[in-house]
């Protein structure tokens, strides 16, 4: 069964541990850079809010003050 495990995760061949190490190593990246552009996105769409936010209030078409 140790055998038949150890062959399934890559055994000792140094070109499939080498390999293996390798593509962790790109999962391990894009999933950073993945959060980067998370975090981006939702700034970048709270500015976006906020913008329509102001665009929405009309300065000139605001009714005068009660006196």
């Amino acid at each position: 069964m140790a055998k038949a495990l150890l062959g399934y995760v890559g055994g000792s061949d140094p070109r499939l541990l080498a390999e293996m190490r390798r593509l962790q190593r790109r999962v391990q990246d894009l999933e950073s850079e993945l959060v980067r552009i998370q975090a981006e996105n939702d700034e970048l769409a709270a500015a976006a809010s906020r913008d329509r936010i102001m665009e929405s209030v009309d300065a000139h078409q605001a009714e005068p003050a009660l006196t």
